[in-house]
């Protein structure tokens, strides 16, 4: 009789360099394991040379960045793709490094951060298909940095690269902005933080380009490229950093329900998981209430003695992770 391949689930962890994977990694790891949750982390990057975290699978035990790039003579990006190149005609040794991790773990999978591997390359995408056929069930998790929301141009291009990805990928997707307390650091956004969580209208977003001749040159290219997006209707955004273990908590729900690890066997998890899910209908009211109040200015708070905008104490950061933001 063939034997029976048991389902694992997990996160696919994917995004820019700079929108702080391997820090969310540690911080998501970290929670579901006070949820009783078994976890392992796999380092899917080779590159990666500043994890906060152990992982039970680390892909630099089979080829690194840098071995490539000294004995290929090629530069960093080169390097990248000929390490991910040579994990997927490897796949045997992933394999044989998963086969040893408890069947009932659930996986994060920290990948590498070039975007290229995703929107244009194949080699991931066949790596993510083996996993799939061995199934494992995961849901793709695309970090993207919040300050983007700043800049239209910058929010656009993202948005875009997103799209790409879960059209590239055909996976569970849900995507991430990260470090959201620090949403404002580049300027004041110039509308709600759920017009850019909906990604609702961009063609809004265009009558806020600069009024300069290079930006006038491209606004058909622009308006087309806001079209598009808008009319696959696919991307959306949950804000998320690891200072609030709330926005953690309804990140890994939202996630849950796409890969099915929600609606598993077993009566306590189903249980425990489902009144998860009951704690984060408070979240679809207001999505980004919490947010705004936390790490947002809020317009109708004032000091009377300064004049100044008010903002409001975060006294939801109780989980004990140290916010560092690394690739």
């Amino acid at each position: 009789m063939a034997s029976v391949t048991q389902t694992r689930f997990g996160q696919l962890v994917i995004g820019p360099p700079g929108s702080g994977k391997t820090t969310y990694v540690a911080a998501m790891s970290e929670l579901l394991t006070s949820l009783s949750r078994k976890v392992a982390i796999v380092n899917l990057d080779p590159g990666n040379e500043n994890m906060t975290y152990k992982p039970a699978v680390d892909v630099s035990e089979l080829v690194t960045v840098e071995e490539v790039m000294d004995e290929m003579k090629l530069g960093p990006n080169g390097g990248l793709m000929y390490a991910m190149q040579f994990v997927r005609t490897n796949l045997e040794w992933l394999d044989s490094k998963l086969s040893s991790v408890d069947p009932d773990t659930y996986l994060i999978l920290d990948c590498p951060g070039q975007v290229e591997l995703y929107t244009a390359d194949s080699n991931m995408k066949e790596i993510i298909d083996h996993l799939s056929s061995r199934d494992v069930r995961l849901t793709c998790v695309n970090l993207v940095d919040s300050h983007h929301c700043s800049d239209a141009g910058k929010f656009v291009s993202i948005c875009l690269t997103s799209l790409t990805s879960m059209l590239q990928i055909a996976l569970p997707h849900v995507n991430l902005l990260s470090k959201v307390d620090l949403v404002e650091k580049y300027g004041k956004l110039q509308f709600s933080l759920d017009y850019y969580t909906d990604v609702l209208d961009l063609e809004y977003l265009i009558d806020t380009f600069p009024e300069d001749n290079f930006t006038k040159k491209y606004k058909l290219l622009n308006e087309a490229l806001t079209g598009l997006i808008s009319d696959y209707s696919l991307v959306n955004f949950v804000p998320v950093t690891v200072k609030s273990k709330e926005r953690l908590l309804a990140a890994s729900q939202v996630i849950d329900k796409a890969n099915g690890y929600v609606f598993g066997s077993g009566e306590e998890r189903s249980m425990r998981n489902l009144m998860g899910l009951a704690h984060g209908a408070d979240f679809e009211w207001s999505k980004t209430g919490d947010v705004r109040s936390e790490y947002m200015e809020n317009d109708d708070e004032v000091d009377n003695e300064t004049d100044s905008k008010v903002k409001f104490g975060n006294d939801l950061d109780l989980i004990d992770i140290d916010p560092q933001f690394q690739v």
